[in-house]
C-alpha cells in the first residue's frame, strides 16, 4: 500500500510503516545511559498479559530495583493506566523513572527485570518501534521518534543499520521468524 503517509507493508494481519525498514537506528547506550527508562510522562506500554508475568517474577528482580521503584509497585501495583487508558509500567511518583529501573556503577540506567534474566515488556525490547493493536484484530508497527534517541539514529546511519535490522531478535521473538524474513524481503523492494 502506498499513499500520502508513505508505503505500508502488510505481512499477514500486521501493518508495518516504511520508516521501520528505511530509517537507520542503533541504540547508543554509552551516549544516552538508558534515558528511555528515566524520562517521559508515562511508563512503557504493556500488553494486558504482561503485568501478570511481572508479578510472577517479582521476587527474582525486585532486589535490583530502586527502593522508590519497589515503593511505587507496592503503592500502585505492577502497572498503571496512562492518560489514554492504556496499560503501562508504573513510574516512580513525581518522576519519569520506570519503577523497574536500576542503575549501574557508571550511572547508566538498566532494566532490573532484564538484568535478572526475566522477560521485560515487549515494548521495551522493540523500541523505537511501537505496536498499535486494532480492535478487530491485527496490529500496526510504527516508528516512535524521541529526541533522546537522536544519537541512536545518527549511529545507525554511520554504521548502516536499519531499525528492523537492529531489532532482528525482538521482532523475531515477538512476531516469529517467518514474519521477520517477510519483512526483510519487503525491505529489499523499497
Amino acid at each position: 500500500m502506498s499513499g500520502q503517509f508513505g508505503t505500508i507493508i502488510q505481512i499477514g494481519d500486521i501493518l508495518v510503516s516504511e520508516d521501520v525498514v528505511l530509517e537507520y537506528f542503533a541504540c547508543d547506550y554509552e551516549a544516552c545511559k538508558g534515558a528511555c527508562c528515566i524520562e517521559g510522562d508515562a511508563g512503557a506500554p504493556m500488553d494486558e498479559s504482561e503485568p501478570q508475568a511481572l508479578e510472577r517474577d517479582y521476587e527474582r528482580y525486585c532486589g535490583q530495583m530502586l527502593p522508590a521503584g519497589r515503593e511505587a509497585v507496592a503503592l500502585n501495583g505492577f502497572f498503571e493506566l496512562d492518560r489514554d487508558g492504556d496499560i503501562v509500567t508504573p513510574l516512580v511518583p513525581g518522576s519519569g523513572v520506570c519503577a523497574y529501573a536500576c542503575f549501574n556503577d557508571n550511572g547508566g540506567c538498566m532494566c532490573a527485570i532484564e538484568k535478572c534474566g526475566c522477560t521485560k515488556p515487549v515494548s521495551c525490547s522493540l523500541y523505537p518501534v511501537r505496536v498499535t493493536r486494532f480492535k478487530g484484530g491485527g496490529m500496526a508497527l510504527n516508528l516512535h521518534r524521541w529526541d533522546i534517541c537522536k544519537l541512536a539514529y545518527e549511529k545507525g546511519a554511520r554504521e548502516g543499520i536499519r531499525v528492523y535490522q537492529f531489532l532482528k531478535k525482538p521482532l523475531s521473538e515477538a512476531f516469529g521468524e517467518e514474519f521477520y524474513d517477510a519483512l526483510c524481503a519487503a525491505a529489499e523492494h523499497l
